[in-house]
């Protein structure tokens, strides 16, 4: 059985792992606090990925190498370098192939939908970090060092997502109060990405000898905007609350009292205008399709309702 190394045990990780256990695959999850689900197929490893000679013991022998990892929102300048090198580093050491599971930040604001062949030109500092990971991964892609591609997600949806969404309004939602946004467009349509489907694209470009050199986008559960999205996770918990989007001297104060609020200012963009993930390729050349909206929203209702 093939084996395959997945770094990061959190929303994306989790269930990349054991989708490629099921499909099979010796899975080693890897992670700081070495946690993992319950599956024979999954050996979970406690490790510090940021040391590439370490990473790539572990991963020696393997496959594919995923990166689901995520920093610290707030430390992602000083957290990421270290730990996408490494990463990189110890797929070039083994020969793994590497999937890396990264977001839309790389592009900067875009005026229409967003394609996978746009340049990378960010605007931001987290932005910034991102398109470097994948321009790193891709140079030594290029150079025959290693077979790279990267998936990208939108705003997260599903148990365990973490995204501004789901940390503010979705909480409110499922407990019947009334929600408050960040300064937003809430009736902009906005992709939506569900954890899993994630997942499965991670695991299909991981697979595909299609994939290297170039990205992927995962296919959105849905594109309707913030307002709407609520409407439909409030009717689904049978709650009734409204949504407001706060102002911009609101938006200060909380970021003025808030270390972790302030990170968002940067990357309020995203949510003042349209935001569109175009995945025609990846539904083509990988044959992903989405979720649907009303099945994501149900699983989030149920998850939110069950005991622990």
């Amino acid at each position: 059985m093939p084996l395959k190394i997945v770094v990061g045990a959190g929303a994306t990780g989790i269930p990349t792992a054991l989708l490629l256990a099921e499909a099979g695959h010796r899975v080693r999850l890897v992670s700081r606090r070495g946690r993992g689900p319950d599956h024979p197929g999954v050996e979970a490893v406690g490790a510090d990925a940021t040391d590439a000679a370490a990473l790539a013991e572990i991963a020696r022998g393997a496959q594919t190498l995923y990166n689901c990892a995520m920093p610290p929102y707030d430390r992602w300048p000083a957290l990421w370098p270290p730990l996408a090198g490494s990463l990189l580093a110890a797929a070039e050491q083994t020969g793994a192939d590497y999937v890396m599971v990264g977001n839309v930040y790389g592009y900067g604001p875009v005026d229409g939908p967003m394609t996978e062949d746009l340049p990378l030109v960010a605007t931001t500092a987290k932005g910034r970090v991102r398109a470097r990971m994948w321009q790193d991964a891709k140079a030594a892609n290029d150079a025959g060092r290693v077979r790279a591609t990267e998936v990208r997600a939108h705003d997260f949806l599903g148990p365990g997502a973490v995204s501004y969404y789901s940390l503010t309004v979705q909480p409110a939602v499922l407990a019947g109060q009334d929600a408050t946004f960040f300064p937003a467009d809430l009736d902009a349509p906005h992709s939506w990405t569900y954890t899993l489907d994630t997942a499965r694209t991670a695991v299909a470009a991981g697979e595909s000898e299609t994939s290297w050199g170039r990205a992927w986008h995962v296919p959105s559960t849905s594109d309707v905007s913030l307002r709407r999205l609520t409407e439909i996770l409030a009717e689904a918990a049978g709650t009734k609350p409204s949504l407001a989007a706060m102002t911009d001297e609101q938006f200060a104060a909380l970021a003025a009292a808030d270390p972790m609020v302030a990170e968002v200012a940067e990357m309020l963009y995203m949510v003042r205008r349209p935001a569109v993930l175009d995945s025609t390729e990846t539904r083509r050349l990988l044959g992903v399709a989405p979720t649907p909206l009303a099945d994501v929203v149900a699983e989030i209702v149920a998850t939110a309702s069950t005991p622990g």
